[in-house]
């Protein structure tokens, strides 16, 4: 009978845990690479690089912060002539709680997959407990998009197969998250003096291509909402020659209160500087 399969057990050490004070998003996603990996090869999937777009959605449920420990359930939870889909539970290992829900989806329309994995993937479909994906509108232009980052990709950033880490995209859109609050006031110095920190609660990761050791790339980010405690930004990595997208983030989270761990109201001043940079949706 299909069951969930452990395809990760792990804890959270203090250095991955960011100045929001908790588990630090590209740390998640080097834990999903793994757990990823192992679902991948227990399916037949063993080499990923053929397939086209990867995409992950997750919803965050709680907090997962130093010391925790943590391990991840895995399963295929639906499958078409475009695309397969992986869940993964991330669940804390004290209590048995979910702390985060993930989707994946790979799309294999552009090389069809053997019948023979095929027909094991489709015998070992789980009914998916998690929440739906919500579906948030795309940006309308790129115009209004500030640089954030821009580096060239280093040898310690690529995976076993030679592909950018899935990590190495995430701390790249991080660092650009860290840059467009600074862009509106939300500043170090601010947030140390007022206790604030940005908390995401939910992500959408896209990756179409990849950089290689030595390549330059430019990340761009937009604020596509702006809500009382809400910011929604989408980061976008590109070649900055040509302007060809190897990967793009939507990153939903709140303005978080760090002393009491509940979203805080953001500043009027703030808020302006932020309803001067959103970017028109379609």
């Amino acid at each position: 009978m299909a069951a969930w399969t452990e395809t990760c057990r792990s804890v959270v050490s203090p250095w991955e845990c960011d100045v929001t004070e908790h588990f630090t998003i590209a740390y998640y996603f080097d834990r999903l690479a793994d757990a990823a990996a192992t679902m991948a090869a227990e399916l037949g999937l063993r080499d990923l690089a053929h397939l086209g777009a990867r995409r992950f959605d997750i919803r965050f449920v709680r907090e997962l912060r130093a010391g925790a420990s943590f391990h991840i359930l895995s399963a295929p939870i639906a499958l078409d002539e475009n695309s397969v889909r992986l869940g993964y539970q991330i669940i804390d290992s004290a209590d048995g709680e979910v702390t985060a829900w993930v989707e994946e989806t790979l799309d294999h329309a552009a090389a069809p997959l053997p019948r023979d994995v095929q027909e094991a993937i489709d015998g070992g479909l789980l009914v998916w407990p998690g929440p739906a994906v919500e579906q948030r509108p795309e940006p309308r232009t790129l115009e209004q998009f500030i640089p954030t980052v821009r580096d060239r990709i280093k040898p310690m950033d690529l995976d076993s197969g030679g592909r950018l880490a899935l990590s190495a995209f995430v701390h790249r859109f991080t660092a650009g998250s860290v840059q467009a609050l600074a862009a509106i006031g939300a500043t170090s110095a601010y947030m140390n003096t007022a206790r604030r920190g940005y908390s995401t609660f939910e992500l959408a990761l896209r990756v179409t291509g990849s950089p290689q050791s030595g390549d330059p790339v430019l990340v761009e980010t937009g604020i596509l909402h702006l809500g009382n405690s809400s910011i929604r930004f989408v980061h976008r990595m590109c070649d900055p020659a040509t302007g060809a997208e190897y990967a793009r983030l939507g990153q939903f989270g709140v303005q978080l209160d760090l002393d009491t761990r509940r979203p805080a109201a953001l500043p009027e001043r703030l808020r302006g500087a932020a309803a001067r940079l959103l970017v028109p949706v379609g």
